[in-house]
């Protein structure tokens, strides 16, 4: 554990989504595990995780492989989806192979274990991370290096199970309290001072003067805010913006910069049960 105390300390120190992603995924390739997919939503409910366009996917994978797991929906039908959804906490992929030997996973599912097998996607280890919010939910999934079996990944977790944690653990709470990235277009400085004043419960008049600006350009504002976040009101937009950390936020661009590269787009899923 010691000789992970430092990663966890650049981690802790990053102020950007994409060191972050790295230092831990980097640690993770030199287990054995290349390939390494992440996802956080704040509006997930029973049957799916939300609108996609508000939860962040990561992949270490290259685009040929994000667009056959992600854009299609694959990673909502296996059956490590659905664990993580159901769990807290993390499992090696043995018991996917033992069930599906058994013939105890649903059709789609079992379709999903073949359609992996295919792309050589069969080992692996799934984290499911605790949350503070029912609406919450976070996860990531390593893939074994070709030619790692379920043996071999096994042993590598009974021997380095509480490193994998912690680097998990502290990546995902550092991703998760950076500012959100939109898909749609990101709020510009203006956007999110309006809705900061808002947020402190100043009136039009009061934000028109804060600003410096017109009544009419502060609605401007708020209104290119609320098209931004796909909402129908400014309270919504607050509210969003609050809960995507994208307001309050220190103005260097340096956090935000970081839902980078492979921020993969996906359709929405439908775990399946």
């Amino acid at each position: 554990m010691s000789e992970v105390l430092p990663l966890l300390a650049r981690i802790a120190d990053a102020v950007a989504v994409r060191p972050v992603w790295e230092a831990a995924t980097g640690y993770f390739a030199g287990l054995g595990f290349g390939v390494v997919n992440y996802g956080f939503t704040r509006f997930a409910n029973e049957r799916s995780i939300g609108n996609p366009e508000d939860a962040v996917f990561l992949t270490t994978g290259d685009d040929a492989y994000a667009k056959r797991y992600f854009s299609g929906g694959l990673f909502a039908r296996t059956p490590a989806f659905r664990w993580a959804q159901e769990n807290t906490g993390a499992c090696t992929w043995a018991w996917v192979k033992e069930a599906y030997d058994r013939g105890e996973l649903s059709e789609a599912e079992a379709a999903a274990v073949r359609q992996n097998a295919a792309m050589g996607v069969t080992a692996g280890i799934t984290v499911s991370f605790p949350e503070t919010s029912s609406r919450a939910k976070g996860a990531m999934g390593m893939i074994a290096n070709p030619g790692l079996d379920h043996p071999e990944v096994e042993a590598i977790w009974a021997a380095h199970r509480q490193e994998i944690l912690a680097v998990a653990n502290m990546m995902h709470l550092k991703i998760v309290n950076m500012p959100g990235a939109n898909r749609r277009r990101p709020l510009t400085q203006r956007q999110r001072e309006a809705l900061e004043w808002v947020a402190d419960g100043k009136t039009m008049q009061d934000v028109a003067v804060l600003m410096q600006v017109s009544p009419a350009m502060v609605e401007k504002h708020l209104r290119l805010a609320r098209d931004a976040l796909d909402v129908e009101t400014t309270a919504q937009a607050v509210a969003k913006a609050a809960l995507l950390n994208m307001i309050f936020q220190k103005d260097d661009g340096s956090a935000s910069a970081g839902l980078f590269a492979r921020r993969v787009e996906v359709q929405p899923p439908v775990a399946a049960r």
